[in-house]
């Protein structure tokens, strides 16, 4: 899969090159996140040379670079500017990556032409965006990703394990883990082995190394040797409508962020009536005279661009929230955009209101906080404690199936629902093979269905990762008419559910 990637170094100090006057590159240069309380997002080489690094508090930064021009960060340019340059790439291959913020892949399979004139096309496509841009050609993404990184116009066409041979582990880290603070520990961990470049990781054997590190190593192990067999993801076309009220004064009340927020709302549902779209999620971001910014993400619960509905979604959502300082900008946009017609039907009477799920759940953000109203949804597993799983409370598109008719009583199809409970000891005595008294005092076990056999990483004495499981599972009608689900291994017998 021949594919070439496109990088540009410190992306948002290009962006801010572009976007703010007198921005040098070569000077010491501090790009920070906001005014208050800010934090460096990225700098210059000679700021970096000076003590300056990402992640530092603003304060710090000018501390150990006095001299230091600051700059600050502006994500609606850098945004715009990144949709620009994926647009222009959409002209070298009918298939483009996303790779976030300054990076993309585009695979060049099934077009005419060699990596050269490859690379020279996509540059082509770019020449009207003032970016530093490094374009590299490699036979999958991470080979192609290292090309960029070892300079611009690279062309990894042999063996592509000594291509990468000197570059160093970061590179493979940086691609499998997400976390900055682990792949600082498993880079110190591998620098005691002696492992520094991807050559070094490459050579040690497989099989050892991923027992000794995880099962997670073995992906750096392939990306070390050059193996990346992951196909590209083609972008989304996601389609957004964006309104903005700034230089308008301020908004020191909530009835006035309010007025203004309907103002918003109304624009954006003319756009979207132009359109011909109904929005499925709004994206409120609020800025205050302190330099304070806060992003509100709100469900739809059916996509809708009606200016009632969605203007009680966001009242609902502003719900708890407490600001530092007056409101002095205000942008909407609408996303998740669908089709503008409705589906009507003609048994709809008896169907969930989805308006007013809708700003349950825009209440339930603004309390709990966003994505914390969860529901339970049963997936299949061998261990009964794994047959469920929790996933955000979301309402699907409502499809009204007509009259439905009534469920039957208990006595003809009888329905029990298992509730699971903290594993607790209990007492069983066994005869002939079968649990025949349960508890103490012993009650006696009317029915019984079972055993089912769990049986899981039975591998992991040899492997020396994870804990084995062996056991049994019954379900038991006891005297009383309580119904048990109960659970055999090396430890005895536990409860683990009782059905309702």
């Amino acid at each position: 899969m021949p594919v070439v990637c496109v990088w540009v170094p410190a992306f948002r100090l290009a962006v801010a090159r572009l976007t703010q006057p007198g921005v040098d590159l070569d000077a010491p240069l501090v790009l920070a996140d906001r005014i208050e309380r800010g934090r460096v997002v990225d700098c210059t080489l000679t700021a970096a040379a000076l003590g300056v690094r990402p992640g530092m508090t603003l304060v710090q930064a000018q501390a150990v670079a006095v001299d230091a021009r600051t700059v600050f960060d502006d994500p609606a340019a850098d945004a715009r500017v990144w949709a620009a340059v994926l647009d222009a790439l959409d002209a070298a291959s009918p298939i483009v990556e996303d790779g976030g913020l300054g990076r993309a892949f585009l695979e060049m399979h099934g077009i005419a032409g060699d990596p050269a004139g490859w690379l020279a096309a996509v540059r082509g496509t770019l020449a009207g965006i003032d970016l530093p841009v490094r374009v590299g050609f490699g036979p999958n993404r991470f080979v192609a990703h290292a090309a960029t990184w070892r300079g611009d116009g690279l062309v990894c066409e042999g063996d592509p394990a000594a291509f990468l041979a000197p570059l160093p582990i970061e590179l493979a880290l940086d691609e499998s883990i997400p976390s900055r603070a682990a792949r600082a520990a498993t880079r110190e961990r591998l620098r005691l082995l002696g492992v520094t470049t991807l050559g070094e990781l490459a050579a040690l054997p497989h099989g050892p190394f991923v027992r000794r590190f995880g099962a997670e190593a073995a992906r750096w192990h392939d990306l070390a040797r050059g193996v990346d067999d992951a196909p590209l993801e083609p972008r989304k076309r996601a389609l957004r409508v964006d309104r903005a009220l700034y230089g308008e004064g301020e908004a020191s009340s909530q009835e006035q962020v309010l007025f203004a927020l309907r103002t918003l709302v109304g624009w954006v549902v003319d756009d979207l009536s132009a359109a011909g779209k109904r929005a499925g999620r709004l994206v409120l971001h609020l800025e205050c005279e302190d330099g304070e910014t806060r992003e509100l993400t709100t469900r739809v619960a059916q996509p809708t661009a009606l200016p009632t509905t969605l203007f009680e979604l966001l009242r609902a959502r502003l719900e708890g929230v407490v600001l530092g300082a007056p409101v002095t900008g205000l942008r909407l946009a609408a996303e998740e955009l669908a089709s503008g017609g409705v589906t009507l039907s003609l048994f709809a009477a008896s169907d969930p209101d989805p308006d007013a799920i809708g700003v349950v759940l825009a209440r339930l953000d603004a309390a709990l906080g966003e994505g914390k109203a969860l529901r339970a949804r049963a997936v299949d597993g061998p261990r009964v404690e794994r047959r469920f799983t929790f996933e955000p409370f979301t309402v699907e598109a409502l499809a009204t199936k007509g009259p439905q008719p009534e469920p039957l009583p208990l006595a003809a199809g009888a329905t029990l629902q298992l509730q699971l409970v903290a594993p607790r000891p209990v007492d069983v005595r066994m005869m002939d093979g079968a649990p025949r008294f349960v508890g103490s005092p012993p009650q006696q076990v009317v029915e019984f269905a079972g055993p089912w056999r769990a049986d899981e990483a039975w591998w992991a004495r040899a492997t020396g990762e994870g804990a084995p499981l062996a056991r049994d599972e019954y379900d038991v009608c006891l005297d009383d008419g309580a119904l048990l689900r109960l659970a055999r291994d090396d430890a005895g017998w536990t409860v683990r559910g009782v059905y309702d």
